[in-house]
């Protein structure tokens, strides 16, 4: 009798696999121990995934549908701020991750793209900001940096623990007034405007 495909193999795998990168990073990440922690056999992942990439990738899908998911349940851009760095502090495994293989999502050929196109859930940000703002949502790339740079700013010194403890929640706050003044400034920084 022929054998049933497993339909849950590929979300064990990658549950597998996420947490082998939570425990060692990327060295714990072989086709092996990821096959080893799903309960399956090498052979099964390979069917499913290409290759250790083409895990790390469906990862960062994941994170990056996870993020997603925040942004649109926070409602406001605010909302969206304060979701991404409780999001990096929930999972800082996963953000390290994100940014230091997060040009994976993007094919090669959308590398000198504007970045709406390679990076989805930046295109969601823009079209907040346009809805909010009036105009287009590519009238914002510039401030959109500039609200990613400040949040990515105030989440790598806290996931890596670079700011002392009492110093944690000033932080934040500063993030959540320098979001604040980049939106009463947004003017300044529209793009086509």
């Amino acid at each position: 009798m022929p054998r049933r495909p497993d339909p849950e193999l590929e979300e064990r795998i990658l549950n597998a696999a996420q947490k082998l990168w939570k425990r060692g990073g990327e060295k714990a990440l072989t086709m092996r121990t990821v096959a080893r922690a799903a309960c399956t056999n090498t052979p099964a992942v390979y069917r499913r995934f290409k290759d250790r990439d083409d895990i790390l990738r469906a990862l960062l899908r994941r994170i990056a549908e996870r993020i997603r998911k925040h942004f649109e349940a926070a409602g406001t851009i605010e909302g969206m701020a304060e979701a991404y760095v409780e999001s990096a502090l929930r999972e800082p495994h996963e953000y390290d991750l994100f940014y230091s293989h997060g040009p994976w999502l993007s094919p090669p050929k959308l590398a000198d793209r504007p970045i709406r196109e390679s990076r989805p859930n930046f295109a969601f940000l823009e079209q907040q900001l346009a809805k909010r703002l009036g105009g287009q949502p590519e009238d914002y790339t510039e401030l959109g940096l500039a609200i990613w740079a400040t949040l990515h700013g105030t989440c790598m010194l806290l996931v890596r623990k670079a700011i002392p403890q009492p110093h944690t929640e000033e932080l934040r706050q500063a993030c959540r007034t320098a979001v604040k003044v980049l939106l009463t400034n947004a003017s300044s920084f529209q793009t086509n405007a």
